[in-house]
């Protein structure tokens, strides 16, 4: 009988190893690293939220000790968490002249990685109070400026108004018009110690009675200005006469790129001059000007009572000698020893800057 062989047995199987748990690092430092920004970027945020709460607060003093009037009823800073927002209510400034400005409401906002840019608005408009003639009450579909390059001299600065209208205050003397379809103002640094300084009015209508209502009638009044103020770097002073004093002082002369008035058919315009301040505060220098419809601008003042009326006369009568076929004539405007000529002929006191 046949020995049966035995069958190897197979050795048994070990059991696998068990799983490991998967790391779940990888999956929270993201959010980990993301709140840790966040809490970073907050901190930050509130470092400039107080920075610029004692730097507004610091510039008040300094206008104060310096004669100004500075106020505001309530301050709020937000704009968490990429912006800086300010909202100043009832605030005001009055400068030791007497001019002041009150903003019912004043909204300013930068970002955070440029606070040298601000963007400011007054949807409830303004009010200028004037040293004579008191308030005038400003409202418009839009009241905006911009305020950057605050290092320079002077920084740039701009001003815009859409649909605006201008009434005064009670117990104010009437101002020159009555609304505006635009007014804009612009301030710029340029090289060599210039500044540019630049301000427009488009379709201004006049008031009923006065010089601009004479000349304009129902038709729009338009106003444009162009200069270089050289020597910019030495304008500086407490008080608005002070700092014309020290430019003046320093050399500071205005170049005229481009004036003008338009009130109805009359025009006065210039594309070139040079003004400076006497040490009276009036305007010296002289202007090359285009008149249009002159003798009857002229007749206008005397009528008004800006000029003398044979001042009038005289002065229409060298503008009629200068006319072209177009009835536009070309003359020098000279301010000089307090007095404005057009020409020969002497037509009033010299513009008061200070």
């Amino acid at each position: 009988m046949a020995r049966r062989s035995k069958t190897p047995e197979t050795p048994p199987v070990p059991d696998p190893e068990p799983a490991r748990k998967p790391r779940r690092f990888w999956l929270y430092a993201p959010f980990v690293l993301l709140l840790v920004g966040v809490a970073l970027w907050t901190t930050l945020w509130f470092q400039v939220r107080g920075q610029a709460a004692t730097r507004m607060d610091a510039a008040a003093d300094q206008l104060r000790a310096a004669g100004y009037e500075v106020s505001w009823k309530d301050r709020v800073l937000g704009g968490y968490p990429f912006r800086l927002d300010v909202v100043l209510t009832q605030a005001r400034v009055r400068d030791p002249s007497g001019w002041a400005v009150a903003v019912p409401k004043l909204e300013g906002e930068a970002f955070l990685y440029s606070l040298g840019h601000w963007i400011m608005a007054a949807p409830e408009g303004l009010t200028v109070t004037r040293p004579v003639g008191g308030a005038v009450e400003v409202r418009g579909e839009l009241l905006r400026a911009s305020l950057g390059d605050l290092g320079k001299r002077p920084p740039s600065f701009s001003f815009e108004g859409r649909k605006l209208t201008f009434a005064p205050g009670a117990g104010a003397q009437p101002f020159g018009l009555s609304s505006a379809d635009k007014v804009e103002l612009h301030l710029r640094p340029g090289p060599d110690d210039q500044g540019a300084v630049m301000f427009k009015l488009d379709n201004g209508k006049a008031q009923l009675s006065g010089l601009f209502a004479r000349l304009a009638g129902d038709k729009p009044v338009s106003i444009v200005w162009d200069s270089v103020l050289t020597k910019i770097s030495g304008f500086k002073g407490q008080t608005w006469p002070a700092a014309v004093r020290a430019w003046s002082n320093g050399g500071g002369l205005i170049q005229v790129r481009q004036a003008g008035v338009t009130a109805g058919d009359a025009l006065i315009g210039s594309q070139s001059g040079q003004l400076g301040v006497g040490y009276d505060g009036r305007l010296v220098g002289s202007m090359d000007v285009t008149l249009r419809q002159a003798p009857q601008a002229l007749a206008a003042m005397a009528a008004n009572g800006s000029i003398p009326p044979e001042t009038a006369l005289a002065a229409a009568a060298v503008a009629v000698a200068r006319e072209d076929g177009a009835s536009t004539a070309r003359a020098t405007l000279t301010f000089e020893a307090g007095r404005t000529t057009l020409g020969p002929v002497a037509i009033g006191p010299s513009p008061r800057i200070y």
